[in-house]
């Protein structure tokens, strides 16, 4: 089986040691509220330029991944919650580490991410080949479909308004436009710069974005540093035997992680909010949820992992990122010249399936991490942050200056983080625009080459039942948030009717 023969690369003592180091960065990342995994990952790219490709990713995916078993350890502790992901533990993680049962509610966030990872894992292994079989006949106008879903889906599911997420997309479009046309060889929006000729680097675009507007939201919303809870790795271990009682919990939350994960837009937030919803509605003893109650840190726990897990299935295998994180890695792979899609798996089995069997190594190494450390990132939560956040602006310039040794990419990162700060002042999401930056100049390939095989014919983008199909996914996608506003305004002039 190719799962099983993706353990020899993983295994590989390179790969293995990238794994560890990229869990454990992960897991402090999340550990220390206020980063991410984004932020993280994004200084983290310029390292994998000397990395082997599938090295990178499996370091950058352990990044992605271990910052959710971190996070939960502020949320419980702190009530300050290590990744967006991880804000709904803090419902029943704190209330119970408050009344000394810092162990089992740190204990069950660590079982319950492990469990729901390997869920899915599985899901991971037995869904992706299915895919690619079925994805493998495309041709570039089902990738034009796919991609246009992609984007779409992109700036309608990250939430607030759908009219700003399209903005967004566009205008990464836009700056993925820059550059040279690679079919006509002319310039593009250069503004008679030379460096933009090769197009904006996704390094400076990535950094700009979420590194330092996080940090910058940070520090305007701060609110001084506070102490954590004390606790015991001994007990964590005497909390064992009480653990019986998530079992089902756990796989209410790893199921709900594990459908919504690979969608776009969705991804371990909304994951683990619907899955704490869902088992507070079949749980029972509603009343309790909220006060610190067991379930309510294991179905949203395994929720998140399960979803950081088969967030990876479009993006390696139909080369659409779900989530700003998976775009940031598709961005990593295209770097290494490497093309995400069907083909990925079939001319990269080595990638493809080595990454798959370092998520399980991955989960077990940050289990074998946790549970002895605990007293460790205890105290690493208490580290003040405003030691911490000049250390990561340094981080990012250096690390985007490394790429090219070029100062213009310093500038260009500190433009974008300018302008990162300001969309989300305004309530602006980056996240799509990320998304708009990678997919529009695939989009656009591909429509380009759809053109050329079929003279200029527009029709041949609907010309198999694939596309079609994909294209009225599509239509729903944009329809269905229509048809809710339409369907609220008619229900309140309904029951708020106007006297004549």
């Amino acid at each position: 089986m190719d799962f099983l023969s993706g353990f020899t690369v993983a295994l590989h003592p390179v790969n293995l040691f990238y794994c560890f180091a990229g869990v454990l960065l992960g897991n402090i990342v999340g550990v220390l509220p206020g980063i991410g995994a984004i932020a993280a990952i994004s200084i983290l790219l310029p390292v994998t330029f000397y990395l082997e490709p599938t090295t990178a990713v499996i370091m950058l995916a352990g990044v992605y991944y271990g910052a959710e078993y971190g996070g939960s350890i502020a949320s419980i502790l702190l009530n300050l919650p290590g990744t967006a992901s991880n804000a709904i533990t803090t419902l029943d993680g704190y209330p119970m580490a408050k009344r000394g049962e810092a162990g089992l509610a740190l204990l069950t966030a660590q079982i319950s991410s492990l469990s729901g990872g390997t869920f899915g894992i599985l899901a991971m292994v037995f869904l992706s080949p299915l895919i690619v079989k079925f994805s493998l006949s495309f041709g570039p106008a089902e990738y034009f479909a796919t991609l246009l879903l992609g984007l779409v889906a992109g700036s309608v599911a990250v939430g607030g308004s759908a009219l700003k997420g399209v903005a967004m997309v566009f205008i990464g479009m836009l700056l993925g436009s820059i550059g040279l046309d690679l079919n006509s060889g002319v310039a593009r929006f250069d503004m008679g710069y030379a460096n933009l000729l090769d197009g904006l680097s996704i390094v400076a675009v990535a950094m700009g974005l979420f590194g330092i507007p996080e940090v910058i939201n940070k520090l305007r919303d701060d609110q001084g540093d506070r102490k954590p809870i004390a606790i015991s790795a001994r007990s964590m271990f005497l909390a064992f035997g009480k653990l019986k009682s998530i079992k089902f919990s756990i796989l209410r939350g790893a199921s709900v992680g594990g459908i919504l994960g690979p969608l776009p837009g969705a991804g371990p937030t909304i994951s683990s909010f619907l899955a704490y919803s869902l088992e507070r509605s079949v749980g029972g003893k509603k009343e309790e949820f909220g006060t610190g109650r067991i379930n309510g840190i294991a179905a949203p726990e395994a929720a998140n992992n399960a979803a950081a897990q088969t967030a990876f299935i479009p993006t390696m295998t139909l080369g659409i990122p779900g989530t700003p994180t998976m775009a940031i890695i598709l961005g990593a792979l295209m770097i290494h010249g490497i093309a995400p899609g069907p083909q990925l798996v079939v001319d990269h089995p080595d990638l493809f399936w080595g990454l798959v069997a370092s998520f399980w190594i991955g989960n077990v190494l940050l289990l074998v991490l946790n549970v002895p450390l605990i007293g460790v990132w205890a105290r690493l939560v208490a580290v003040p942050r405003r030691f911490l956040f000049p250390v990561i602006i340094a981080l990012i310039c250096t690390g985007v200056f490394g790429v090219a040794n070029s100062t213009f990419d310093v500038w260009a990162v500190l433009l974008m983080g300018v302008i990162g700060a300001i969309l989300r002042f305004y309530d602006y999401s980056p996240a799509p625009l990320l998304i708009g930056f990678v997919l529009g100049p695939m989009l656009e390939e591909h429509l380009r080459r759809a053109l050329m095989i079929s003279g200029g014919d527009f029709g041949y983008l609907l010309g198999s039942s694939t596309a079609i199909a994909i294209h009225c996914i599509t239509i729903l996608i944009i329809v269905l948030p229509l048809l809710n506003l339409l369907w609220s305004r008619i229900k309140r002039k309904t029951e708020n009717p106007v006297a004549d």
